[in-house]
């Protein structure tokens, strides 16, 4: 009972992430159907300026707490309706309050790290150790680990929690700019009247983020290659 008690809180996240996922609600995402919706969305933003906000924050808190896939999806989609600035900003505090309910909520479950770690933490303990610092907010910036995963292993490493604060807030705060960047091009590129296809992503405004992007996540690929000399 003891044990159940203590994997409650992070079960709850993760059941509430599968009905959310499995609800189809992610598809309203897709970008063709932001497109369509664009006029729309931008009026209830203007309507109800906080409301819109606060609802575009819980949700992104949601979305990260339970493990949705589809973070960038969200991201785009909050770059599209409040423009890159307002996104960003939005949308890497919901990434930080949410990487925070999980956090705990893994501590809580795995017994913040008093329990032998799985494999996966175990190989990059030895890492953290000696460079915690450097070895989280490096773990934070790369796009190739996944958000939820890279939580949960840092909750196993038994992370201070300021570190685990620091770090997410830095890495969320490049992603999400980046994220936000290419939905603020496609709401210039749609305001334009210009329809959603391949060629949108050769405009400066989008192309230019995607870039940014991928040369984030080439980073371990250059890493190790520097490490092999």
């Amino acid at each position: 009972m003891k044990r159940l008690r203590a994997l409650l809180p992070l079960l709850l996240l993760i059941a509430t992430g599968a009905v959310l996922f499995f609800s189809g609600a992610l598809r309203h995402l897709d970008p063709r159907h932001l497109a369509a919706e664009h006029a729309h969305l931008h009026h209830l933003a203007a309507a109800s300026p906080w409301l819109a906000r606060m609802s575009y924050l819980g949700i992104m808190v949601l979305a990260v707490a339970s493990g949705v896939p589809g973070l960038v999806l969200i991201a785009i989609a909050g770059g599209l309706i409040f423009g890159m600035v307002e996104a960003t900003v939005l949308s890497t505090l919901g990434l930080v309050l949410g990487s925070l309910l999980l956090f705990l909520a893994a501590r809580y479950a795995l017994g913040a790290g008093e329990r032998p770690a799985p494999r996966l933490a175990e190989k990059i303990r030895a890492g953290f150790l000696h460079h915690p610092a450097s070895y989280t907010l490096f773990l934070r910036l790369v796009p190739v680990f996944p958000f939820g995963g890279v939580t949960l292993g840092l909750a196993w490493l038994r992370c201070p929690l300021w570190l685990f604060m620091a770090a997410t807030a830095a890495g969320g705060l490049v992603m999400e700019a980046f994220e936000s960047a290419v939905g603020a091009g496609l709401s210039e590129a749609i305001a334009r009247g210009e329809p959603i296809g391949m060629h949108m992503m050769l405009e400066p405004h989008i192309l230019l983020p995607l870039c940014a992007l991928a040369i984030l996540a080439l980073v371990p690929v250059l890493l190790s290659r520097r490490g092999k000399r």
